[in-house]
């Protein structure tokens, strides 16, 4: 029988204060995800000023890079290369600023982040999962 971790409501509490620090040092209004490994939501935060749209896409994001195993900056990639038929792909988001959280090589939950460019929503969820 295989163990994995699991985060604890003060993990996930580190994660959203450091994702927040992040995005409000760069006055980012964005929405913050945290879901576990199987894209079930733990803790959700929309700074002020942030479009409620980003409440959505920052937790599919989040879904998506937990479910996959992988960054959704991956999932842009391809469809910026040509596999347009991967917007169709079902339960997933082709856009960065999703990040999956390992420990001991297992994916036990993901960030995701939405509101500000690409790159930034995911510089935010970085500094997320750097906190742990």
């Amino acid at each position: 029988m295989q163990r994995k971790a699991v985060l604890e409501q003060a993990e996930v509490a580190r994660i959203l204060a450091a994702a927040r620090e992040e995005a409000q040092r760069n006055q980012w209004a964005v929405c913050i995800a945290v879901v576990d490994d199987g894209g079930h939501p733990l803790a959700l935060e929309r700074l002020d000023g942030c479009a409620p749209i980003a409440a959505y896409i920052a937790t599919e994001k989040a879904r998506s890079a937990a479910l996959g195993r992988r960054d959704t900056k991956g999932y842009e990639e391809m469809v910026n290369g040509g596999r347009t038929a991967f917007v169709s792909a079902p339960l997933l988001t082709s856009l960065e600023g999703g990040l999956p959280l390992r420990v001991d090589g297992q994916v036990v939950a993901a960030v995701g982040v939405s509101g500000v460019k690409a790159e930034q929503d995911a510089q935010v969820a970085a500094a997320g999962i750097a906190a742990l």
